[in-house]
C-alpha cells in the first residue's frame, strides 16, 4: 500500500503536478477544487473534496457528490478538517500544494493547523518557491548544496546548532520576536539542525546562487 497523501488547498494553484503514482491518497479543500478542475486534474484520481461547498454549483454536486464530504463545521478551517479525515484514514504523510499564497492570514493560518498536527503525521508544503515542514529536533537535510535555507522558529528555538550552512549556528536561539535564521544557504551537500527546546519550521528554496 502506498502511504503518501496528495492534498490540494486553496492557495496558489501549482505550476504543475507532481507525480500521483506515489500516492495512495488523493484529495482536495473545495476551494482548491476550482483551480483543479480548471488545471485538468484527472478527477478520478480524486479520492475525496472535502469542505462546506457554499460555493460550488449543482452540477458539481450531482457529478462528485461520491467524493464530497461535508464538513460545515465552522470552528476549524477547511485544511484542518481534511487533515482530520486524512488522520482518521491512518495516513502519516501528507505532501501539502496550496498552502501559501493569496491571503497572507490564510497563510499563516496554514502553518498554525501543520504545527497543530506535526506530532500526528509529516506535513510537507511545495509551492513555486521552495518546500517547508516543521523538523524534529535532530535532523539531516540531503543534497541541498547551494540552495536557500531559512530557519524559523515557531515561535522560539534553544540551543540550536547547524552544521553546513553558510551561516553557521552554535548553541543558539531564535525567536519570532527577536531573531531568526532566513535567508541562510547550504554549502555542503548535508546540513545537520540540531536543538533542545522549542520548534522549528524551516523553507528549502531554490538553488541560491
Amino acid at each position: 500500500m502506498k502511504d503518501k497523501v496528495l492534498l490540494f488547498i486553496n492557495g496558489d494553484a501549482p505550476k504543475s503536478f507532481p507525480d500521483l503514482e506515489k500516492y495512495g491518497l488523493i484529495a482536495c479543500t473545495d476551494g482548491a477544487f476550482h483551480y483543479v478542475k480548471r488545471m485538468n486534474f484527472p478527477l478520478e484520481k480524486l479520492d475525496f473534496i472535502s469542505g462546506d461547498f457554499d460555493s460550488h454549483s449543482g452540477a458539481d454536486e450531482n457529478i462528485y457528490h461520491e467524493k464530497f464530504i461535508h464538513t460545515p463545521d465552522q470552528d476549524q478551517t477547511d485544511f484542518y478538517k481534511a487533515l482530520d479525515i486524512i488522520a482518521g484514514k491512518g495516513y502519516k504523510e501528507v505532501d501539502v500544494f496550496g498552502g501559501s499564497g493569496g491571503e497572507q492570514d490564510h497563510f499563516l493560518g496554514n502553518l498554525t493547523v501543520a504545527y497543530a498536527f506535526k506530532d500526528r503525521m509529516d506535513l510537507k508544503f511545495y509551492d513555486e518557491f521552495s518546500e517547508y515542514y516543521f523538523v524534529p529536533k535532530n535532523f539531516k537535510l540531503k543534497e541541498v548544496r547551494d540552495k536557500m535555507v531559512s530557519l524559523y522558529p515557531f515561535p522560539s528555538v534553544e540551543n540550536i546548532t547547524t552544521k553546513g550552512l553558510n551561516w553557521p549556528l552554535t548553541n543558539g536561539s531564535l525567536s519570532i520576536t527577536s531573531r531568526i535564521g532566513t535567508r541562510n544557504f547550504a554549502v555542503e551537500d548535508e546540513v545537520s539542525i540540531d536543538y533542545e527546546k522549542g520548534d522549528l519550521l524551516i523553507f528549502i528554496g531554490k538553488n541560491y546562487l
